[in-house]
């Protein structure tokens, strides 16, 4: 069963179809696990099978008591052409329980049903939430700011639509996501291997991987940015804005996980 939840995951982004499999194949030897149908609503969301998906996650949330789907099983009763039950599960009583992550996954997921009902300027509305500050990056920020970009371009305010967009990217640069992520590095050397061999190379550009720590030079996303000064080794400080950067950019404060609402996990984090 651990095999087959392993796979799920690997292939959920590659191959959904094929990582829904996996989890089909899971949930016939642990069908009474949360665990197992959140894979298996995950999974079958991913490949487009809404219905599936949608069981699925109500038969987690009996197990586990748990709301934390309830954007996605919204999203899949679009999916399955129903935007008005999407509303109404976005108006219930257990939608006020989400934290502000899951409250921004909501309110997208609300832009598109109105979007669908052709209901645009509320789709602008449905937007309009603490959460979209300009001024602040958090791991859910690029999403929301683009889903924003999309509502004000229904409504033909392009160049409002056009200054969001912008504010996306400032906000994946600084977070260090999308194209600002670092690359993955490989290490092709045995750990007992003898002093004095060739550092570990990035197989993506094929230059030698220097560990940040060792060369105290900012990182890609850093660098593109122009937004974020170099974390200290071992610091679990996120990422902030420089002081020279405020004088130009717009985007002026990147919130301290530590102390937001949502962590912001960077790339090689462990859990």
């Amino acid at each position: 069963m651990a095999k087959h939840l392993v796979m799920a995951a690997r292939l959920m982004d590659e191959d959904p179809e094929l990582a829904f499999q996996h989890a089909l194949a899971a949930s016939r030897r642990g069908g009474r696990m949360a665990p197992v149908r959140e894979a298996v609503g995950l999974t079958a969301y991913a490949a487009g099978h809404y219905g599936e998906a949608l069981r699925e996650f109500r038969t987690y949330r009996r197990i586990s008591g748990s709301n934390a789907h309830l954007p996605v099983m919204a999203d899949c009763e679009r999916g399955l052409g129903r935007p008005d039950r999407a509303l109404e599960m976005i108006r219930s009583e257990e939608a006020t329980d989400l934290d502000a992550a899951g409250k921004v996954e909501l309110a997208i997921v609300a832009s598109g049903a109105r979007m669908d009902l052709e209901q645009h300027d509320a789709a602008v509305a449905a937007l309009e939430i603490p959460q979209l500050d300009k001024n602040r990056a958090f791991s859910y920020s690029p999403r929301l700011f683009r889903a924003y970009a999309d509502a004000l371009e229904s409504v033909n305010r392009a160049e409002e639509a056009e200054q969001w967009l912008r504010q996306a990217r400032l906000a994946e640069s600084a977070l260090g996501v999308g194209e600002f992520a670092e690359p993955e590095i490989f290490d092709l050397v045995d750990e007992d291997e003898e002093p004095g061999a060739r550092r570990p190379r990035d197989v993506s550009n094929g230059h030698d991987a220097v560990p940040r720590e060792a060369t105290g030079v900012a990182g890609p996303a850093e660098e593109a940015s122009g937004l974020v000064e170099a974390d200290t080794a071992g610091s679990d400080v996120g990422p902030r804005v420089s002081e020279a950067a405020l004088e130009d950019e717009d985007l002026h404060e990147i919130e301290d996980p530590a102390t937001a609402e949502q962590d912001v996990k960077h790339p090689g984090d462990e859990d």
